[in-house]
């Protein structure tokens, strides 16, 4: 990366208690820039003492409000704006992210041949895939396709005029803050790039059953929080998902109940298994008869469950929470 381009951005880190893996992070990007920003969610392994020994700015967040990557964000964009002024971009990773070292520049120039992108992310993958099944499911989670897209996801470049046009991160998000903010970016005329360049490593560390469920369950609360506040938007988001995951959970089983009490037959009932094992069936036809691909198919059928339960509980809250964790250090 020239001098130049190393002038233009800063970057903005987030984390809790990621232990190693932010040390990690935090030398992936002092390697390009001394513009580095740590912002803390109330971490309990030294985390933020870790950053400041290193030289990068720490911004701790306070624990009485409620925890969430939308809320480090801006608070970590604001330090990096009162502290380096000069920054036109801002890189935001998240603390268990290695940075590619090339995607910067590649991002930068991107961004400054379309001057309507406001947004320019490449692909994250996971550090190690084979360690489990979840951690396998999540680098495939993060293959999204090349070219412009309608969100980005944790790790991007970003134009900080444009962030700032809108007002940064939404910070009562619990998740889904990253499409929820796309939105209003693009319903301000900018653009969101997923460009053809390695971005980040991650290490997404879901080892157990349990932890995958809160992590969906997480994604089904933030999901519903950013539908209710996209209403107003030309666009509003996660409107198909939300209706997906209680058609399954609810519409399915309601309506064959409906149907078996109408015909007075209790056999009917056995409808229920039978409609999910179809449609297990289908997804894994698209993704390949293999052991691996129906494991998937129903983990994914599955997972509507936990969005669901994560969406229900959102509907019935009358004040967000914090963040549902899943991850130990």
């Amino acid at each position: 990366m020239s001098e130049t381009e190393s002038d233009c951005f800063g970057v903005v880190l987030i984390g809790r208690n990621e232990g190693d893996r932010l040390r990690l992070s935090l030398e992936s990007v002092l390697r390009l820039t001394r513009r580095v920003v740590y912002s803390d969610s109330a971490s309990s392994d030294g985390s933020a003492d870790l950053a400041r020994s290193v030289g990068a700015i720490v911004v701790e967040l306070d624990a009485s409000k409620p925890l969430n990557a939308a809320r480090g964000r801006n608070a970590g964009f604001e330090a990096l704006q009162e502290n380096f002024p000069e920054c036109r971009y801002v890189l935001f990773l998240d603390g268990d992210c290695r940075l590619v070292q090339d995607f910067p520049a590649k991002a930068i120039d991107f961004l400054n041949r379309h001057e309507k992108a406001a947004v320019a992310c490449g692909r994250r993958f996971e550090a190690f895939p084979g360690a489990s099944f979840y951690n396998r499911m999540a680098d495939e989670e993060w293959n999204t396709p090349v070219g412009e897209a309608k969100a980005c996801g944790g790790d991007s470049m970003v134009r900080a005029d444009a962030l700032k046009e809108i007002g940064g991160f939404d910070s009562e998000l619990m998740a889904s803050e990253e499409p929820e903010m796309a939105a209003r970016l693009r319903a301000r005329g900018w653009q969101i790039w997923r460009i053809d360049a390695e971005m980040s490593e991650h290490d997404a560390a879901i080892h157990h059953f349990g932890q995958w469920w809160r992590r969906t369950l997480r994604s089904g609360y933030g999901y519903a929080q950013a539908w209710r506040r996209t209403q107003t938007l030309p666009q509003p988001i996660n409107g198909r998902i939300l209706a997906s995951a209680f058609f399954w959970v609810f519409g399915v089983p309601v309506g064959v109940l409906a149907l078996a009490l109408m015909l007075g037959r209790s056999a009917v009932l056995l409808l229920i298994p039978l409609i999910y094992a179809v449609q297990v069936l289908r997804i894994a036809l698209r993704r390949g008869l293999t052991s691996y691909g129906l494991r998937t198919s129903a983990m994914l059928m599955l997972a509507k469950y936990a969005e669901a339960a994560g969406a229900t509980r959102f509907f019935l809250e009358r004040r967000p929470g914090h963040s549902i964790g899943y991850k130990t250090s």
